[in-house]
């Protein structure tokens, strides 16, 4: 298993906190400066706030917000799973579950599932919260479980990848693999494409794994260790997965993009970017946007990797993943500003604080409501329009 401390030095520095250099810089790495907008075209509305959401830290990078058409489901590190009205965000049921929640809410069917420190996976209603079953896999888990309804997919921190049938938990199938010394500390949630199961893994590579026995379909190179220390070497798949018709996107700490046949894992392209946070697809699936490791944001073609823009106005301010929200590339700070781009160039087009703490979690785009959450456990839901 993964030490605990090295886990989590290595989310600080990858985060952009520690002293730049490994070998003993003491040159610190400093946020951007926010600038003035002067060409302001989009206006940031709070449609509403709550004080139910993701509250979380550095240990707890794997809670999540979902939105579907009944509700708005959200948990936090202190055991509460939450059900909020889209519209208003008033509470509709909260349910303690006196369990320290690392990762999830995933919502599939009538279940809502998490997963825990102490390796247990649970569903819940989605109607009432009230738990459905509960299962334990075989260590911590901090990503969100997958589930297509038939089948729950858990990958937890000692490499093992744990397939639980949805209706009742019960273990289907369990399979390993090596985990190296010093990772990041996260993980890409599991995606479902179809008949298999893809995991992203901190050796840099992807696995595709049949849902119906847990034997491998396939596996792709997202990026290649290097150098010559453990430090140098991380190359962990840690930022979630896109899949875009018959191409999943994918994104390396190792310092990779890649592009991949969602059939058999060959590689479509590939883009020398680091990243651990994530990307997000314009609307018409036209467009990659990427945050990067450092602070910069990219446009890039989804046909074939080209960047389109880069800009580093936002340097070293810890974002989120992006999203694309009004037609524009929206990305939350540490501070819980919220920056809307053009998707055209990458310019900072509109800008609010509707959050006082870091936004880690992945922003969410449901109609025309964005959603974000802080680490104290705040929830916004915010429109955007064109002045």
């Amino acid at each position: 298993m993964r030490a605990a401390n090295a886990n989590l030095l290595v989310a600080l520095l990858g985060s952009g906190l520690l002293l730049a250099g490994c070998g003993g810089g003491k040159s610190v790495r400093q946020p951007a400066v926010l600038e003035t907008i002067d060409n302001r075209t989009v206006t940031i509305e709070s449609a509403w706030r709550s004080s139910s959401g993701p509250d979380a830290d550095d240990l707890d990078l794997g809670l999540t917000t979902v939105v579907t058409d009944d509700a708005v489901f959200t948990a936090d590190a202190h055991g509460y799973v939450y059900a909020l009205n889209r519209d208003s965000g008033k509470r509709i049921w909260r349910t303690d579950t006196d369990l320290r929640i690392s990762a999830g809410p995933t919502v599939e069917g009538d279940q809502v599932l998490i997963a825990t420190r102490d390796a247990a996976v649970l569903a819940l209603s989605r109607a009432d919260g009230k738990e459905l079953w509960r299962s334990t896999v075989t260590s911590e888990v901090v990503a969100a479980p997958a589930s297509n309804g038939k089948t729950v997919v858990v990958r937890s921190v000692d490499g093992r990848v744990t397939a639980l049938s949805a209706e009742d938990g019960s273990q289907q199938w369990i399979t390993g693999r090596t985990v190296p010394p010093l990772t990041l500390r996260g993980m890409a949630p599991p995606l479902i494409a179809g008949p298999v199961v893809v995991t992203g893994l901190e050796t840099g590579r992807l696995i595709a794994q049949r849902l119906s026995d847990g034997e491998t379909a396939w596996e792709a190179v997202v990026s290649v260790p290097s150098g010559r220390s453990e430090l140098e070497r991380i190359a962990d798949v840690d930022a979630r997965m896109l899949l875009a018709s018959d191409t999943i996107f994918a994104l390396s700490y190792g310092g990779d993009v890649v592009a991949i046949n969602r059939f058999n894992g060959d590689e479509r392209w590939r883009r020398s970017i680091r990243s651990y946070t994530g990307a997000a697809l314009s609307d018409d699936g036209s467009q990659l946007f990427v945050t990067a490791e450092d602070g910069a944001v990219w446009g890039l073609q989804t046909e074939n990797g080209a960047a389109a823009w880069k800009t580093e106005a936002l340097a070293w301010r810890r974002l989120s993943a992006p999203a694309f929200h009004a037609g524009h590339v929206a990305v939350a700070d540490y501070e819980g500003y919220v920056h809307y781009l053009s998707p055209r160039d990458g310019a900072i087009v509109g800008r609010s604080r509707p959050l006082g703490a870091r936004v880690d979690a992945t922003p969410v785009v449901d109609g025309d409501r964005l959603y974000i959450g802080d680490i104290e456990g705040r929830l916004a839901a915010l429109g955007a329009k064109a002045e």
